[in-house]
């Protein structure tokens, strides 16, 4: 499998995001940026909007982290668990180079629900069923973008799930020239956890 600059995963939450992305970060070899390790801060008093400020600076913060590790030469740069709505940004912010979108979802909107339940018993974490049973349905059926390829995850292990995603990747030839503007994209097919963006 050719090497790529950027890997994104996206997907509604407990989706296998988690569990893809750290197989592949090993598989790989290359680095594993999570927007849920953005070191924690304070978002200050008088802060107009606190969800839209905490959202851009945690989405700033993965940007810099992916150029700092390309520009350190490394390769195949995992990131995952950016809000829904900045995967139209992607293909603007990363023309020129080679990257892939990886957009997981489910026919089966119980295995998710399944898999949410398992996780708030065993990990804890996100245990939002409605915001995963939306974001999950506008995943299934919104457009590509440029780069961008869905893998049903219904019916799949993880091991399963590993497999597409190599196999979906080896066959991969990403687009680095491409006219795309994300003002044309509909925005209300993406969903976004700032509420003030009214996109649910």
């Amino acid at each position: 499998m050719q090497s790529m600059d950027y890997i994104f995963i996206i997907g509604a939450p407990a989706v296998g995001k988690t569990t893809l992305a750290g197989e592949l970060y090993k598989r790989l070899g290359g680095v594993c940026i999570e927007q849920n390790g953005v070191p924690e801060f304070v978002i200050p008093s008088g802060t107009a909007d606190e969800g839209d400020l905490e959202e851009t600076l945690c989405w700033e913060n993965v940007l810099s982290q992916a150029r700092f590790f390309a520009e350190k030469g490394f390769k195949n740069i995992v990131i995952l668990d950016i809000d829904d709505v900045r995967t139209r940004e992607i293909p603007s912010l990363f023309r020129g180079k080679s990257f892939i979108i990886l957009r997981l979802f489910s026919s089966d909107i119980g295995q998710i629900v399944s898999q949410m339940e398992k996780r708030r018993a065993n990990e804890g974490g996100l245990y939002d069923i409605d915001l995963a049973r939306r974001l999950n349905a506008k995943m299934s059926r919104r457009p590509f973008l440029p780069n961008e390829v869905g893998l049903d995850i219904s019916g799949k292990n993880q091991k399963q799930v590993l497999d597409d995603s190599l196999a979906i990747m080896g066959d991969f030839v990403p687009l680095t020239d491409y006219e795309y503007d994300p003002d044309d994209v509909d925005i209300k097919d993406y969903c976004s956890w700032v509420w003030s963006r009214g996109l649910k």
